[in-house]
Parts: C-alpha cells; structure tokens; sequence
C-alpha cells in the first residue's frame, strides 16, 4: 500500500505524522465496527488492491489525529466525541516512549498516561507505538536516558538502543495486541517507526522495528510514512510527501502498483517557535486539499485534528537553519483548537465528510464554560538560593557535567528543566562558552554574603576583586526532535567555560528538574513576604480563587519576562515575552473548586500578578508559505 504524507502548497520539508495508540482506545463493544454491523474478524484492514478494504469489504480512512499525552485525562471523551461528530472514522495516535518510561527500570502506563482508555465511540485506530515518533516532542518521544551511553546511535541497530527498545516493547506491546482488531478491538494498522527514510542511517534498523512488533504479537496491517523522496530508505510499505500533485501520484504508482493510497499526513496547519509567528492555514485551502485527496478514491489522516498542549517540558526544538525552541501549545490550527473549540476548518471539513458518509453525523457536543477570573497576586517570595537545598545533590566535579550524565534519578540522568553551575573566580574577564551552553544560560557573579544574581555583566567587568562565586543558571529549552543529530542532543554545559582563555574548573552542580515532587517539597521552604525589590531568579506564590465548578481559562502575564508556571504542582509550561504565544492554557480539570496554588519561576523581571483570561493568545498570526 502507498502513504503520502502532504500539506497543500506548502514547503516545509518535514514534519510530524500521527497515529494511534492505545491511550484511547479500549473498545467496549467488540465485535462491532463503526457502523454498528457485525464483523467476523478474520482479515482486518488489507491493502492488497487499488483500495483499503476492511474485512473483505471497500473501506475508506477518514483519519484524525489526537495525541492522548496533549489532553486531560477528563477531557478525552469530550474530544473523541467531538471527532466522530465531525465525521472521523479513524483516529491516530503516538506513543511517547519518554513518557512511559523516564527511567530506565520505570514504568508508567497509568494516570495521564494510562492505555486503557475506554473508547466507546466506534473510532477505529491506527497506532504509532514508534519508537521514535518525532511529534514536536523533546529527542522526538525518546528517553534522554539513552544519551547516557556515550556510543549511543539513537534509531539503528546500535546493540544499546535495540536492547532499551526490546526491553520497552516487552512492556508496551502486550497492552496493545489484545486491542487490535482481529481480537475484537479497534485497532486496524500499526506503523512501524516514523519518517526512517530521511534518517536512514541503518538499512537493518526498520526489519528490526518490525520483526520487534510482529514477534511480539502485532498481527494487523503494517504501514510506514516517509516523504515522496525518500521512500526507498524508509522501507515497509509506505510514504509520505510534501504536496499533492499529478508527479507525486505517478512515483507512487511506480513504486507500489495496484496499491491504496492515503494522505498520512495532511497538515491542517504547523507549529510555532519562540520568537515566530503563529502559523495557520487558511480553512478554504485545507477543506480544498482534501476534497481533492477524496475525490481520487485516497484515504487522508489529517494532521492535527485537534493539537492539544505540550504541558510541561515537553516540547521539541528545530536545529535547521538556527537552535529555535517550540511553545508550550500545539494548537496547530487545527479543526478544533487547543482548548477543544470548534473553528471554521471543523464546519467546513464536517459539511466536506458528509458527502462521504452514508449515516448521519452525531450531534455535536456542548462546548466547555470558559471564565476570565480575577488575578493572582503573588504574596510570597522563594529565592532559588533558598530552594536548593530542596534539590537532589549538590554534586562536586572537577570539570562541567552535562545534564543528561548527573547521577540523579536513580542513575538515569537529568531529563528537563535547569541546571545551575557554580565555581569561584578571583577575577572578572572575558566569559567563552565555545558553544558548550546547551541552551540558554543567566551568568552572574554573586558575594558569598549577598547571594542572589546581581547586575554586574561578568564579560565586560575587569574590576572584581576578591573570591566570588561564579553562577550559570543553564537551561533546557528543549531537545531537537528531528534530523541526524539526536545522538548530539546533551544538555546543560557540554564543555569547558573559559574566563580569560582558562578553563574554569571544580564546579558544584544543582539540578532542577522542577518535576512535581521538588515544586511540592517547596511548600516547606522559607518563603517570604514579597519584598519590594525581590531577587531574581526566584519563585513567586499566589493563589487563584474558582467558586463552583472550575472552568477552562487561560494564564497571562504581562510584565513578567521568562519562565514557568506551576498549578497545583503541576507544570502547566514556560513563558516568554518574545512570543509568539502569550497566554497557557488552563484546563478546568488542573483546578480545584476554591483556592488553587499558583507558582511562578521567573528567570529575569516579573509584575507580582497572574492574569487569568476566557480567550487564548497565540500571538499575531501568519500564513503558512
């Protein structure tokens, strides 16, 4: 069968692809597809003619793609359901191998990342269990864990890598198989791997990947995704390309005649970058490039239907041309928004599939109450200085650590977050990081007696006289998720600073991972009254107040430069004034009815106030050329 993978009239050279997995997806009534008529179950989805037929009988992939790790574990229903309203036969979902296993003897398939999802809906589902997945996700969905080993080659047959994925298969895999549809389930297809053909570092690599799911159980139809000119290097069946045109449809007739097609990847808009643009797509030109996909008989998956957030430090980075970190948001925009609204693209594309679909449409769903609450006033200051002593460590070195190799978390390594690296000087001078920052750093001399960032510029001061401690605060602004430098994704300090040519050495080292556990250990450090001119980097506390039932909002804040924000304990994601997103999605369910703690870790400047908003901001927008 043939996979293309587009977006109309558009030149980006990569992108993402989306699948499924078993996060939503446990089907209840088994036995039955989406259209209610009993199935035997014996053959599945095949490819073996000019079109799909499921069970023996014509079948066309109406696909959407819902990442189940960018929405609320109580919202998944409210937007499978809104999918199937719009006419959406199949869903297609990642697994994000990070996510499920941050630790090499950990597991989580529970909670937020629970596969169990009980989809109701007679969604079929096509599932991307990677284990590379790309996504916009940090190293791509894989674990930072892996950097540890200094010979890594992340997606080859490399021995390091294909044992840490067979040890994650063995896991993840007897999950899946009992979903799949000759089982009664609703999965159809599984892909093995993702875009390989423009890595392709390892001819070897894609039969591992499948021999990896089909001896572990995985009996349905396999499919691939590459772009058009790359299909030979990616291997088992598929592909992806850039734009629909009459070419692209001839090299892949000669490639696979007699075969299926299907749009795996229709991009219904793109992601953003700090210090961008918000990118869309107008609606006529996406309605437009899949009327024109279904009217030549092809199956599409569109790309995102509904994009949801990346909470955290989940986001991924691009490294072509220049270092540019993704938003917090993956609105995408997409049919239905990052919050779950419906947009102009969902009405056109519901009245589109309509045409294609012989049952009528559910109703579409109420949508959720939105509320501008009033702000927060931060009431209480926490300097980092003051927080350190609630982080794992510190650790002594002679020489910089990067973060991926701190024997933190159990020996796994620094995933995300900050590092902080201190040394003492005698002397300003001329600071040479040699590009060893990986990715932001806050450099400041600081007096033992007087801690806290000053405003001295160390570069460009020669009179510091005495022993003083030397602090870099190094961020992670997120690892690149594609291309052929993954193995090189080592955050924190990769090597020698130099003051005046010299390397500085023996460094004392504090990571701040800023995971749950550390931002609730905080609540038992000496926070203060917010002074007047508080010290910075530094935590800030307030509380928002919703009475009844929590609503969606969303956190703005103006007057404050860079940094995190945390709800509850809970990392809702970085801001940044550069933009282009200037406000973070608050879903309801991250609240509680009352009082709800909200903490703030700015880097450089903040107002003393959270703004909570009933709109989203995801800055001024631009085509998509």
């Amino acid at each position: 069968m043939v996979v293309l993978r587009i977006r109309n009239a558009h030149k980006r050279k990569y992108a993402l692809i989306c699948l499924c997995i078993v996060g939503f997806i446990m089907y209840r009534y088994l036995g039955m597809p989406a259209g209610g008529r009993r199935m035997s179950r014996k053959v599945g989805l095949s490819a073996n003619s000019s079109q799909f037929t499921l069970e023996g009988q014509p079948f066309t992939i109406l696909g959407g793609s819902i990442h189940y790790f960018r929405v609320p574990r109580a919202y998944w229903r409210d937007r499978l359901m809104k999918m199937k309203a719009c006419g959406i036969n199949t869903l297609t979902t990642y697994v994000p191998w990070s996510l499920h296993q941050p630790e090499r003897k950990v597991f989580n398939f529970h909670t937020q990342l629970d596969l169990d999802l009980a989809a109701e809906l007679g969604l079929w589902v096509i599932l991307r269990p990677g284990p590379y997945i790309s996504s916009e996700l940090d190293l791509g969905g894989l674990p930072s864990w892996l950097l540890r080993d200094g010979s890594m080659r992340l997606r080859t047959t490399y021995p390091g890598f294909t044992q840490a994925v067979n040890t994650f298969f063995d896991k993840l895999i007897p999950k899946v198989v009992r979903l799949q549809f000759k089982k009664g389930g609703p999965i159809i297809a599984v892909q093995v791997e993702n875009g390989y053909g423009s890595f392709a570092k390892d001819e070897s690599y894609m039969l591992f990947i499948k021999e990896a799911l089909q001896s572990r159980g995985i009996s349905e139809l396999l499919l691939t995704s590459d772009d058009h000119n790359t299909l030979k290097s990616g291997g088992v069946d598929g592909v992806k390309l850039q734009k629909l045109n009459q070419r692209d449809i001839q090299d892949l007739n000669a490639i696979q005649p007699n075969s299926p097609a299907m749009v795996m990847d229709y991009w219904t808009g793109w992601y953003d970058v700090w210090g961008d643009l918000h990118h869309v797509l107008p609606p006529e030109d996406m309605v437009s490039t899949v009327r024109e996909i279904l009217r030549r008989g092809m199956s599409v998956n569109l790309y995102m239907f509904h994009g949801g957030s990346s909470f955290g430090f989940m986001s991924g980075a691009l490294a072509d041309p220049s270092y540019k970190a993704l938003v917090p948001s993956y609105d995408y925009d997409a049919p239905l928004s990052e919050a779950g609204e419906y947009t102009p693209k969902y009405h056109l594309l519901r009245d589109l599939l309509s045409r294609y679909n012989s049952e009528s449409f559910p109703d579409m769903p109420a949508l959720h109450y939105r509320e501008a609450y009033e702000p927060a006033i931060m009431y209480q200051h926490l300097s980092l200085w003051d927080a350190l002593s609630f982080t794992e460590g510190p650790f002594k070195s002679p020489k910089p650590v990067n973060m991926e190799s701190l024997p933190v978390n159990n020996g796994n390594g620094q995933s995300y977050g900050y590092t902080l690296y201190e040394t003492t000087i005698t002397s300003g001078g001329l600071l040479k990081s040699g590009d060893h920052v990986r990715d932001r750093a806050l450099v400041s001399p600081r007096c033992a007696q007087r801690p806290g960032f000053t405003c001295s510029d160390l570069m460009h001061n020669q009179s510091l006289q005495g022993r003083r401690t030397l602090s870099l605060l190094v961020e992670n602004c997120g690892r690149v998720h594609q291309g052929r430098d993954l193995d090189k994704q080592h955050k924190g300090l990769v090597g020698d600073i130099l003051l005046n040519n010299m390397p500085l050495r023996d460094f004392t080292i504090y990571s701040l991972d800023m995971k749950p556990s550390f931002i609730d250990s905080l609540y038992q450090a000496p926070w203060k009254t917010l002074p007047e001119t508080p010290s910075f980097p530094g935590f800030f506390m307030g509380r928002l107040f919703a009475y009844g039932y929590p609503s969606d909002t969303f956190v703005k804040l103006p007057g404050w430069e860079k940094g995190v924000v945390f709800i509850n304990g809970l990392n809702l994601g970085r801001y940044w004034s550069i933009g282009p997103q200037q406000a973070l999605y608050l879903p309801s369910p991250f609240l509680n009815s009352g009082i709800n703690q909200v903490i703030v870790f700015e880097e450089q400047e903040g107002d003393y106030k959270v703004h909570f908003e009933d709109t989203p901001d995801l800055g001024m927008a631009a085509d998509i050329q």
